[in-house]
């Protein structure tokens, strides 16, 4: 088995442990570098693939654009969670890797509507929806791949690390859709880009071997004779999606809606947002690698606590910042009240994906992850632009506070949970 080079304390990581993290970043840094270019350059790319129309129309379309990515990421969330629970963890992100290659060389070779019409915004809403599915079994993959060969605490900063990477790519992403913008450099290299990083990565990551975990429930699931099927605990899985759910309303308020307040009511131009966007994605990869360190030294329940007590005062206060804000270092400043403070799994995901069988682990991981995504980003992108129609800026107050609610019991539910297996285990 693969574990840490000391006998109890799991405070460092083999050569091993080490390449495999390594590996596995490289795809996780892909996806979301792919994903955020075209979701923060979607006000620059719309105008590429989709027909212009009034202000109304193109915020529906680059929602639509934007939750074109999630709609059938639970059907790829049950396609790869399968694979990974039967098949292996390593078979699952080489195959996740190759499908994403395929998407960035088909968005860096996309015709424009004006050179194809209506079919250019049908092939963009395609190659997006591969993407997601894809991407499905590409991070959590990831994270589960390293919960599996590592243990507590290293466990913790490993696992978190994975997200950080994803941070990471999203922020280049914005660094390039800034030099674009702003210098009218080739946005389809930028595509290129993230294919023969997909290219590379997927053959790189042939040098992964399978878990030990998932190798030891297939050799004592073999020696069975009567096989037992796993059950997952409904209340767990339940608490697994309410937490994946959480992070999305977040997004969607910092990028999203503040990006809309800076264009509709402070006149902001697309490369100005994309340019404070860049500076708030900064600040978040920044905290979150803090979150990585400090979940080395302390309990990842307990930093996710005191994150969420700090966060429901910004949440109460939210809809006066909204009101009285008038420049646009009034909105990064709540935009960074969010990205550092708001909902989110990490560092706390090892501590969540333990309480689920192996082979039932990877599927209801992703299709948990998948479901939150697609349910929570098309109520956020659609249904806030009738909302803030209707209660104004009251909608952060109206929107976050179940969430927050719903967020609190999902955490309080896993911390029994650890109650208990310490409990069992002396």
């Amino acid at each position: 088995m693969v574990i840490a080079e000391t006998t109890n304390t799991y405070t460092s990581l083999t050569s091993k442990q080490k390449e495999s993290i390594g590996l596995l970043s490289t795809g996780t840094f892909l996806e979301y570098f792919d994903f955020f270019l075209y979701v923060h350059m979607a006000v620059f790319l719309n105008e590429y693939f989709f027909p212009k129309t009034d202000p109304h129309t193109s915020a529906l379309l680059t929602a639509f654009a934007f939750c074109s990515t999630y709609v059938l990421r639970p059907l790829g969330a049950l396609i790869f969670g399968y694979l990974g629970d039967n098949i292996g963890r390593k078979s699952t992100v080489v195959i996740t890797t190759s499908i994403m290659a395929l998407s960035c060389i088909v968005m860096a070779n996309l015709p424009t509507y004006a050179q194809v019409g209506i079919s250019a915004a049908y092939i963009v809403t395609i190659v997006r929806i591969a993407q997601g599915m894809a991407s499905m079994g590409e991070v959590i993959g990831a994270e589960i791949y390293i919960m599996e060969v590592t243990r507590p605490p290293i466990q913790y900063s490993a696992v978190a690390l994975i997200a950080v990477v994803g941070v990471l790519g999203g922020t280049v992403a914005l660094g390039v859709a800034t030099l674009i913008t702003y210098t009218g450099f080739n946005w389809r290299l930028a595509f290129w880009f993230g294919a023969i990083v997909a290219v590379v990565g997927g053959i790189a990551r042939n040098r992964l071997s399978e878990t030990p975990e998932f190798l030891a429930a297939k050799q004592k699931q073999a020696l069975q004779k009567n096989k037992t099927v796993e059950k997952v605990d409904k209340k767990s899985a339940l608490a697994l999606f309410l937490i994946h759910a959480s992070w999305p309303v977040c997004f969607y308020f910092a990028y999203m809606y503040c990006g809309d307040i800076l264009k509709n009511n402070m006149q902001q131009t697309a490369a100005q947002i994309i340019h404070q966007n860049f500076i708030v994605s900064m600040l978040q990869l920044l905290s979150w690698f803090a979150l990585v360190f400090m979940s080395y030294k302390f309990n990842p329940l307990k930093i996710v606590r005191i994150r969420l007590a700090i966060f429901a005062i910004f949440i109460i206060v939210s809809p006066i910042l909204f009101k009285y804000a008038s420049s646009p270092m009034d909105i990064l400043f709540i935009q960074s009240m969010i990205v550092v403070c708001g909902f989110m799994g990490i560092p706390v995901m090892p501590v969540l994906y333990k309480h689920f069988p192996v082979f039932k682990r990877f599927t209801f991981a992703t299709f948990t992850y998948a479901l939150s995504r697609a349910l929570v980003y098309i109520f956020t992108s659609f249904g806030l632009v009738y909302l803030s129609d209707a209660f104004g800026h009251w909608v952060s107050l109206l929107v976050m506070t179940p969430v927050a609610i719903v967020y609190w019991y999902s955490i309080r539910h896993f911390a029994r949970l650890e109650q208990e297996t310490a409990i069992n285990i002396t």
